[in-house]
């Protein structure tokens, strides 16, 4: 991935979306794809549904702005 806006950063992005910690997987940062992917099930299941998509939108932003350098 190039860095932020990069055409890598916005298919992460988009994975993450449908999966939250799926674009950080993608971008190789295995811990945070994990705990993104926990938190996501636990936001789900404990709201039944309704604050699940927090985490989607966290998940998003989160890979649309890594930069490998930072």
């Amino acid at each position: 991935m190039a860095g932020q806006g990069s055409a890598g950063n916005v298919l992460a992005a988009a994975l993450s979306f449908f999966i939250p910690g799926l674009g950080q997987l993608t971008q190789g940062r295995l811990l945070t794809a994990f705990l993104h992917l926990v938190l996501g099930g636990l936001l789900w299941v404990v709201s039944f549904g309704t604050l699940g998509w927090i985490m989607h939108i966290w998940s998003c932003y989160s890979a649309a702005v890594w930069n490998r350098g930072s």
